[in-house]
């Protein structure tokens, strides 16, 4: 906790008033800290609250705007968020803000100054004047997907924006963007695909479309949506001209602002898309994909998350009090202990190390309750404990990974420390060894060093040819005397990398490799010796995306992106990530660590498939267990950015022509007439749900998009819609891997299932649509109704986040 500063004290004099005979006391005095709720986010001067970041990649922060028509001196003011504890941040001498300016209150940095803590999910900004007066305040319930900002820029109220705009004026546009262009040998025609890189559902009716020519104008039938990270596209067959060789696609709002346009000189071999979906710049796409992610040639393109949809909870409720970060799975450490091993996990706020133990009936929780307090070796201080491993090579011992000491908040100190013990019985540890990276990382900020840590064995990494970036050479583990068996592993959140080093017994250490991601943050490493690769984990920074590495040309390279399991709650601040090394009835556990203890649960699993014919233990992560083949993860490729699949499901992945997930027997495909025989209830599993992916909504009649999977291509499906099976029709896969197939006009509103079958029968996956025949109510209502309450609704849901959307949680400095 840090000490109150700027108090001046609440003082009461108290004077005797005798000629009145009565005992009167004067008001308090105002205090920075002091609160009143009553007070808002604009004060008389002018002076406002416009734009607030609490989620930052970077910083924190909060922006003021001066509305009125002179310069404010804010030298003096004072902020504190919603902790009257922490130390207020005064602004220096010299801090003003011009008339109609803006001025930045920023957290502290390793090159500016500013405040200590950090703004979280619910919190409150206020500003306090010289004298001690509150003057502004603004609190929120949860972090904005972008940045909170008032809309219009201002005057507005405070709205989630559609991109962050630090010290200028706010981006309160729509947050429609043309995604995709097809403009030569389209099917049926030439299309522009759009996207919504917003957060809620924009209704696309009065939208028009034009080409070059301003006499070339569709506008957009009112109805027509397109959901959060989600793609609509426009046909020639609809909008009634062509695209050419030299042309442009402009799409306007119902006002007749322009929204977005796209110019090109010449056809495409392909198409012409966004790198990434929604917020990248246009580039040639290696194919066309139609109402889908688009795709590059190098680039590893997100893709389903093939275990199971669902993260369920682990933990009881308040076992943990929130920053559970770190975490890792390892063997239960006996012959007799169980089958689901035990885990470690690590809490950054107030250091604490945790042991954790299966109770056998589907729950985990920690064998040590109150958790050990860890400290550095001369017994001070509190590491911020990101991330913790184990090792083969030192049983006795697990390593946490830290970005500071909590006592001294402001300072960066990336550091693995080693503590011994065996079960976490302690109740207090002291470091026996201590390995401070610093000096690799000038100018890193005090929130933004190691996250996460894991260890890879020697004999691994020289089986696999890895080369080592300080020697140039091969890897040669005699280079770095005192190491140990392995190496090192650390994840950085402020490069958004990965570091391979050798940490030597001295406590020198030396950087062996240098890996980069496609994740503006970097959460948790894993490596993971049933599929020969590393865990690469992103938090709700990137909607809980992970990626898996493997060694090629002596470097790791991304072979695979995934997204989060398809019903997984994507804004979790999932620090923390673990896999087992058992396979049972296909699958390994998952592990997930919650720092924001969402609802009083920080723990949660999932599953990730596994071939249960060589299941291997897993052993120590590290030792490399007795690897199943755990599937071949990705196809390869390099310069990885993800790319987001709209809607991305979970489920194992049949092999073309063999029996399909949860195991439904070929063979049965039509009934005695030759109609295509509808699959049954009991094959719709969990294990070959989500291997699709469709939209989360559609309207009766709307024709959708269904991604099957290129390893289908050319291969004739049946299309069904559940509950009461309707066979929506039979279609041959695209080269893209889709068919598409049209609601039923009369299908009723409510949750239903979009499932595939082969020729034979064989269910391929399936997923859930919502029919809902007013979808789209929520955002732009189109060209009716523009007057002031319209173009108020229209600012109040305007906002939105990127597809890939770049955020970062961010609490008090004990928080993360």
């Amino acid at each position: 906790m840090h000490p109150r500063a700027l108090r001046l004290g609440a003082s009461v004099a108290a004077a005797l008033v005798v000629a009145a005979g009565v005992l009167t006391t004067s008001p308090a005095s105002a205090a920075v800290g002091d609160d009143d709720p009553s007070v808002g986010a604009a004060s008389p001067n002018g002076l406002v609250v416009n734009e607030v970041e609490s989620n930052g990649d970077d910083t924190d922060w909060v922006e003021l705007r001066n509305t009125s028509s002179a310069a404010i001196d804010l030298s003096g003011y004072a902020f504190l968020d919603d902790d009257s504890s922490h130390e207020a941040y005064v602004l220096p001498a010299g801090s003003t803000i011009a008339a109609g300016g803006y001025f930045v209150i920023d957290q502290v940095s390793a090159t500016a100054p500013g405040f200590d803590f950090g703004l979280g999910g619910a919190d409150t900004a206020r500003v306090y004047d010289p004298a001690g007066e509150l003057v502004l305040r603004y609190s929120w319930t949860a972090h904005a997907a972008v940045t909170y900002g008032r809309c219009p820029d201002g005057t507005g109220a405070l709205v989630d924006t559609t991109a962050s705009t630090k010290g200028a004026a706010n981006d309160c546009s729509s947050p429609v963007r043309i995604n995709e262009v097809e403009s030569d040998g389209g099917t049926p025609g030439d299309w522009v695909e759009l996207t919504n890189v917003g957060t809620t559902t924009v209704d696309l009716g009065g939208y028009v479309f034009r080409d070059s020519d301003d006499t070339h104008a569709y506008t957009i039938p009112n109805g027509t949506t397109v959901a959060p990270g989600g793609f609509t596209v426009l046909d020639e067959q609809d909008f009634g001209f062509g695209l050419g060789k030299a042309d442009s696609a402009r799409v306007f709002d119902p006002r007749g602002d322009v929204v977005d346009s796209y110019t090109w000189t010449a056809h495409a071999a392909t198409t012409y898309g966004r790198n990434p979906d929604g917020t990248g710049a246009f580039a040639e796409t290696s194919a066309p994909t139609k109402g889908t992610a688009n795709r590059f040639a190098g680039v590893v393109t997100a893709e389903a998350w093939p275990g199971g949809p669902d993260e369920r909870v682990l933990d009881d409720e308040d076992t943990f009090t929130g920053d559970l970060s770190g975490i890792d799975w390892t063997t239960s450490g006996s012959t007799s202990g169980s089958a689901a091993g035990r885990l470690w996990a690590v809490q950054n706020g107030d250091g604490l190390l945790y042991h954790l133990v299966s109770d056998g009936e589907g729950g985990w929780a920690p064998s040590n309750e109150a958790g050990t307090e860890l400290h550095y070796a001369d017994g001070s201080g509190t590491p911020d404990a990101e991330g913790v491993t184990v090792t083969s090579d030192d049983p006795g011992a697990v390593y946490v990974s830290t970005e500071r000491n909590n006592d001294v908040s402001s300072t960066s100190l990336p550091a693995v420390l080693r503590f011994a013990t065996s079960d976490g019985s302690q109740s207090t540890l002291d470091a026996t060894d201590e390995w401070n990276l610093a000096a690799d990382f000038a100018g890193l900020g005090a929130n933004a060093g190691l996250e996460g840590v894991t260890w890879v064995p020697d004999s691994w990494l020289t089986a696999h040819g890895f080369a080592d970036e300080h020697t140039g050479a091969a890897y040669t583990p005699a280079t770095y005397t005192g190491h140990g068996d392995g190496l090192f592993f650390v994840g950085v959140e402020g490069t958004a990398s990965v570091y391979a080093y050798a940490l030597m017994s001295d406590g020198a250490f030396q950087r062996v490799a240098t890996i980069a991601t496609p994740f503006s943050v970097v959460a948790d490493v894993q490596f993971d010796p049933t599929l020969d690769a590393l865990w690469v984990v992103c938090d709700d920074a990137c909607s809980g995306r992970t990626a898996l590495y493997e060694v090629a040309d002596g470097a790791f390279a991304a072979t695979t992106v995934y997204e989060a399991p398809s019903n997984a709650d994507r804004t979790l601040a999932n620090e923390g990530f673990a896999i087992s090394g058992v396979c049972t009835g296909g699958s390994r556990a998952t592990f997930y660590a919650d720092d924001n203890d969402t609802d009083g649960f920080s723990l949660r699993t999932g599953t990730y498939p596994c071939d249960s014919s060589t299941p291997g233990d897993g052993g120590t992560p590290g030792d490399g267990g007795t690897p199943g083949d755990g599937g071949t993860p990705g196809d390869g490729g390099t310069t990885p950015t993800p790319t987001p699949t709209p809607t991305p499901g979970g489920g194992s992945t049949p092999a073309p022509g063999g029996t399909a997930p949860g195991g439904s027997t070929p063979g049965a495909g039509a009934s005695p007439s030759g109609a295509p025989a509808a699959p049954s209830e009991s094959s719709l599993t969990e294990a070959n749900r989500g291997t699709l992916t469709a939209p989360a909504t559609a309207r009766p009649g709307e024709t959708i998009t269904i991604g099957v999977g290129t390893r289908y291509a050319g291969q004739e499906v049946h299309v069904w819609m559940f509950s009461t099976p309707t066979l929506l029709g039979t279609a041959t896969v695209a080269a893209d891997g889709t068919v598409t197939a049209t609601i039923p006009a009369d299908a009723p509103a409510g949750e239903h299932r979009i499932v595939v079958t082969a020729e034979d029968g064989t269910v391929l996956g399936w997923t859930t649509i919502t029919i809902d025949p007013v979808t789209g109510a929520l955002a732009f209502t189109g060209a009716e109704g523009l007057g002031v309450g319209a173009v108020a609704a229209f600012l109040l849901l305007a906002a939105g986040a990127g597809v890939l959307v770049v955020r970062r949680r961010r609490g008090t400095p004990a928080s993360e």
